[in-house]
């Protein structure tokens, strides 16, 4: 776990560069009583290269937290690109927000309040236009549900990231019968049945602990 950890920072010295304004986001939550949920700077950096690379225009977030992910996706938008998040708690919305307009980021995000399968079929019942990326990082037990109506908001080309899959270790054990982990194999098993839309999945160590993420490109029906 040091090793882990260690390396982690020397990549996170040497290759990150972590912008001020996120920093103090992450100094803030270490502050604070809350659980550290927000991504690594080294995963935020990996989700910004995944967006750049795919030159995405329109982002869709589920999961806000303190808006660190959100800030990092943000930052890969080009001008006139939106990434709308998705966040239940609301303290936790009116902080996210604080965080992106001390970012610069305020005209690049759209932050919407409450439960992520109700917004989502808000999003679907207004004929929302469909997402070039999706980045699930939410209630686990829930990710079976969203990945059905994250499918309605995708196309050809769609990028599907499922962070925290790999729970600890948690994942292949099947007499594990915790929520989490059983949410997180029935998103691995709907993804699995899926024949348009193509999936692997990476184990990941550092800051974060022992865990992954799960990467799919949703192809013609």
């Amino acid at each position: 776990m040091d090793n882990w950890t260690n390396n982690d920072k020397y990549i996170e010295k040497h290759l990150i560069k972590e912008p001020t304004a996120l920093k103090r986001s992450t100094d803030f939550i270490r502050t604070t009583n809350l659980p550290q949920m927000e991504v690594s700077p080294a995963q935020g950096k990996f989700l910004y290269m995944l967006a750049k690379m795919k030159n995405a225009k329109r982002i869709l977030e589920i999961g806000t937290f303190y808006g660190y992910s959100t800030m990092w996706l943000a930052k890969a938008v080009p001008k006139g690109g939106i990434i709308i998040s998705l966040e239940l708690t609301e303290r936790f919305v009116i902080k996210a927000q604080e965080n992106i307009t001390d970012a610069g980021l305020a005209n690049k995000v759209k932050l919407l309040n409450g439960d992520a399968k109700d917004l989502l079929n808000k999003l679907i019942a207004d004929k929302t236009e469909p997402f070039d990326m999706i980045f699930i990082d939410a209630h686990k037990p829930s990710y079976p549900e969203y990945l059905k109506l994250c499918m309605k908001l995708s196309k050809p080309g769609t990028l599907i990231c499922g962070d925290n899959i790999i729970l600890d270790g948690e994942l292949a054990n099947e007499a594990n019968t915790n929520p989490k982990a059983a949410g997180v194999r029935q998103f691995i098993e709907g993804l699995e049945a899926l024949e348009h839309v193509e999936s692997t999945a990476l184990q990941t160590v550092g800051i974060k602990g022992y865990d992954g993420l799960t990467l799919s490109l949703v192809g013609e029906v």
